[in-house]
């Protein structure tokens, strides 16, 4: 019987190794650790890079995904690695909880999120991985490592880990009461309205984004999600800078059916059914693509968003959308908001791998200025001494990982390239 080779969630990347362990206890992931010389932690398979790849083994945490604690309390929840956000949220709702944002896809699971820095918008909010109070995870000998924010700088290098510590077992995430979200759509907002207004657009909801197609010197759709109270009625302009808002449930791609998207319109719903763009039992986004996301300075967003511009008419034909988001700054050591307020550059690709593999550099070199820093989690080709340059504590980080990994257990091609600037054999 032929092995069968793991893909990625978009088919655009096969696994190296078809030797995936899905250990069903802490107790067998520890084991299995001990006795593997080299392996990787699988999440949700949402990276569009090879970060989570391996050519001896990979071990999926998709069994280890139950609710441990819910204290109400403090206000926490502690789950296991491998549970996915739309797993976790109706019940933190039905109990009165919410996390304080969502990704737009509620599909990714919560270790591989938090361990690439995954995020959703909002210029008050932090990542995903802001919200860990506490970790677990299994160090390179098996051993069981437990770290909370009153073990300070240590517990901040180790939440954003690009799994170069070790399977992650346990998280611990603050809670906010329960909320109510109401969403609208604003079309066709002229490019030049940023110039003046880029951080009084993206502070008109709890947590706003832009889509465009870098046609027309326009931002196609503005997504503005405003947080209200149980019984309020939404207030939203009724236009945006001269951009009237939709009258009907839209697709961030035009072409593409809204059924999959949240609820639109105004119409209230909690938080977990309206801050992701997209719901759980439908597939998100458009399907078989690439993505690629840069992180800015916020005060640098127009003149970067600007400097894209330029290359319009080269990547308008390979894009099904580019998405701007807003980031709150945090004390993360490998997080690329990393003590910086940011705006994030995304695109979601046409799966052409030649042609978007050529224009990425090329984005790069636009925004070099800007020194941008990737998505952990999708392509891009800025190479190791910039990213020793833009993570001020990425030595440390090496550290780090010499102490909980000294013999390069959970290291890989792409660990080795981006962390320690060694080349692929």
């Amino acid at each position: 019987m032929d092995p069968i080779y793991l893909k990625n969630w978009a088919e655009n990347l096969q696994f190296s190794t078809a030797n995936v362990h899905y250990p069903e206890s802490v107790e067998e992931l520890q084991e299995l650790v001990r006795k593997t010389s080299k392996m990787r932690a699988l999440g949700s398979r949402h990276s569009f890079n090879r970060i989570a790849d391996s050519q001896e083994n990979l071990i999926s945490t998709e069994k280890l995904n139950t609710i441990i604690a819910l204290d109400k309390t403090l206000g926490k929840v502690t789950v296991e690695g491998g549970m996915k956000y739309g797993e976790l949220c109706e019940n933190l709702h039905v109990n009165g909880y919410a996390l304080h944002n969502l990704a737009s896809l509620p599909h990714i699971s919560i270790a591989g999120s938090i361990s690439t820095a995954t995020h959703g918008s909002g210029v008050g909010n932090g990542n995903l991985a802001s919200s860990v109070s506490e970790i677990e995870f299994v160090n390179a000998k098996g051993e069981l490592i437990q770290l909370s924010r009153e073990d300070g700088d240590i517990f901040n290098g180790s939440v954003v880990s690009l799994g170069a510590l070790g399977p992650i077992t346990k998280v611990t995430l603050d809670l906010v009461p329960t909320f109510e979200v109401a969403q609208v759509v604003y079309r066709n907002l002229p490019l030049e309205a940023l110039r003046d207004n880029f951080i009084t657009i993206m502070s008109l909801g709890y947590s706003v984004s832009l889509f465009l197609d870098w046609k027309n010197n326009s931002i196609n759709e503005v997504w503005v999600k405003k947080k209200i109270k149980e019984g309020e009625t939404p207030d939203f302009p009724e236009t945006l800078f001269g951009a009237p808002q939709a009258i009907e449930n839209i697709h961030p791609v035009e072409s593409i059916s809204a059924e999959s998207c949240t609820e639109q319109l105004g119409v209230p719903g909690p938080w977990f059914d309206r801050l992701p763009h997209f719901k759980m039992e439908f597939q998100p986004s458009a399907g078989k693509e690439l993505q690629s996301e840069y992180f800015i300075p916020m005060e640098n967003a127009y003149e970067a968003l600007m400097a894209v511009n330029e290359m319009a008419d080269q990547i308008s034909p390979h894009l099904f959308i580019s998405e701007i988001r807003a980031v709150k700054g945090d004390e993360l050591w490998m997080s690329p908001c990393y003590q910086q307020d940011s705006v994030a550059i995304h695109t979601t690709w046409k799966q052409e791998i030649p042609e978007v593999m050529a224009l990425l550099p090329m984005m790069e070199q636009k925004l070099a200025v800007f020194k941008p820093k990737p998505h952990w989690a999708k392509l891009f080709t800025i190479p190791h001494p910039y990213l020793k340059e833009s993570y001020q504590r990425l030595e440390d980080f090496k550290a780090l990982l010499k102490v909980h990994d000294p013999n390069g257990k959970f290291r890989n091609d792409f660990v080795d390239q981006n962390i320690f600037g060694l080349q692929a054999e």
